[in-house]
């Protein structure tokens, strides 16, 4: 039986005029006169001997199994030879597909197993040229990079694939993420509607029954791809999606994996409500462009892949900046910004009598109250420095913003942070100590020709971190120059302090109602 659309995927089963022997070395593993062959577009001919015509004893039963939407699932054997065991080395589709039927319970070798496979006549010359063209496949290779994000790609995807002839009602595009929270994202396509939603899932949904009794999870562990017909009750898979889609009208589902060049899988799903399902040139067709599909996606994941890791490591003004083409040493730009510096309290203490894992926590909860505060207020998070958070407001509405802002957030910051329990009754109370200044700082790369940190330098920053060292000095946890308090009605002036590697005395004040009102001059 042969699939023979012009220029599509092609799959001919055919009888072998002729005796077939496979051997391995001196071995014979099966000698045959009613051996089939089949033939695949860009697949070398594959010869299936009938069990009966197999030497039976050198075949042990194998765990291993892999899928072809085309033929079905494979169960393994290996080849037990008298001076070594190839494992795996031979493969039977129980219940081949109707297309392939006539192959069911035949066996074939890995030609790296039967290093001699012989017929006695010739095969006829194949027909098919190896060719898979046409509308699909030209937009792919000319026009698809062209789609900004991959829902956009997806939606594109699957009206290309309708006017191709590929009966899809439903695409589905599921791929891993590089985020600290998410662990991946699917882009779903309904033909009718036209419409893509986007869903993210979490890490710990991974051991959620919906993921771990999925299709998904089968394709992305690597076990192969799934074929099933909805349309009857002989089902080889019983995934509970596969029973949604029934419902719904489906006659048929496709999973297949979309292999990354780190090796992850990756997964494309399509379900068609097409009476009889996809044909073999359907599902040929989208099999061959797999591979380009998984390239397009992942540089449109590289992408976001990208910023995310930025945006997590740098923050998304630096991470943005970054991205942009900023990455010589010396490239940076000079910025007015209130500057927030916030050191944990006690932290010596703290590791000193926790856990290693315990006092890790603790920072991150801690890290969590400072930041955030500081995202919500429109400030970024530039750099977390042993047990301290240095963080940014610049002033692109005005310095009084910018420092309203961080004075706000300082507030909240204390108040998260004082709301964190101490991990054991003899450790002293969470607390922090905040310094706030406002100034001109260099916004820009640092750092060795090969090794480079984006970061702020320059005098205000040295001042919000002597402002924070002396908060702990005087138990008080917001401390501010006189610039970054703004209107000295709302703050409390403790006099001119002497901060540590600053060269003149300078007026410090507290938020109202925090100050000891003793001064320190």
């Amino acid at each position: 039986m042969t699939s023979q659309t012009p220029g599509s995927y092609r799959l001919a089963v055919e009888p072998v005029d002729g005796t077939v022997v496979a051997k391995h070395g001196q071995h014979v593993l099966a000698r045959s006169g009613a051996a089939r062959v089949i033939r695949e577009t860009r697949w070398p001919v594959q010869y299936y001997f009938p069990p009966g015509d197999v030497n039976q004893s050198v075949l042990r039963p194998s765990d291993y199994k892999t899928f072809c939407p085309f033929k079905g699932t494979a169960t393994y054997f290996d080849i037990v030879l008298p001076d070594k065991t190839i494992e795996a080395g031979a493969w039977t589709y129980g219940k081949a597909r109707d297309e392939t039927a006539t192959v069911a319970g035949h066996i074939g070798f890995f030609d790296t197993v039967a290093d001699l496979i012989e017929c006695d006549r010739p095969l006829p010359e194949p027909t098919d040229d190896g060719h898979v063209g046409g509308a699909l496949v030209d937009w792919l290779l000319r026009e698809a990079w062209a789609c900004a994000e991959p829902a956009e790609l997806t939606a594109e995807l699957g009206r290309r694939m309708v006017a191709e002839g590929i009966p899809a009602a439903r695409l589905n595009v599921t791929v891993w993420s590089l985020h600290p929270l998410l662990v991946g994202t699917t882009y779903v396509w309904q033909r009718d509607g036209d419409v893509v939603s986007v869903d993210s899932a979490h890490h710990e949904d991974l051991d959620r029954p919906e993921y771990q009794n999925s299709p998904l999870r089968h394709v992305m562990n690597g076990l192969g791809g799934v074929r099933q017909s909805l349309a009857t009750d002989d089902a080889e898979f019983s995934f509970p999606i596969m029973a949604d889609l029934k419902a719904r009208g489906m006659t048929d589902y496709v999973a297949m994996a979309l292999v990354f060049s780190d090796g992850r899988h990756n997964v494309m799903t399509l379900a068609t409500d097409e009476p009889g399902g996809f044909t073999t040139a359907q599902l040929g067709l989208t099999f061959e462009c797999s591979f380009v599909i998984a390239r397009l996606f992942e540089a449109l994941i590289g992408r976001a892949n990208a910023a995310t890791v930025m945006d997590t490591y740098l923050g998304r003004r630096t991470g943005q900046r970054v991205l942009g083409g900023e990455i010589r040493r010396g490239d940076g730009e000079d910025l007015d910004a209130a500057l927030l510096y916030c050191d944990l309290r006690h932290s010596t203490t703290l590791a000193e009598r926790l856990p290693r894992d315990a006092f890790l926590a603790l920072l991150n909860r801690f890290f969590e109250a400072a930041a955030d505060p500081i995202a919500g207020r429109g400030g970024e998070v530039l750099k977390f420095i042993g047990d301290a958070v240095l963080a940014i407001f610049p002033a692109d509405n005005g310095a009084e913003m910018a420092c309203a802002a961080a004075r706000a957030a300082a507030d909240e910051i204390v108040a998260a942070v004082a709301a964190i329990e101490p991990p054991g009754d003899d450790l002293p109370p969470i607390a922090c100590a905040i310094g706030l200044h406002y100034g001109s700082v260099t916004y820009g790369n640092v750092g060795a020709r090969d090794r480079l940190d984006f970061t702020v330098i320059g005098p205000a920053a040295n001042i919000a971190v002597r402002l924070s060292d002396f908060g702990k000095q005087i138990d008080q946890p917001v401390v501010m120059s006189a610039v970054a308090c703004g209107d000295t009605a709302e703050a409390e002036a403790l006099g001119e302090a002497e901060l540590r590697h600053v060269a003149r005395p300078m007026p410090v004040f507290v938020p109202p109602q925090r100050g000891d009102r003793r001064g320190v001059a």
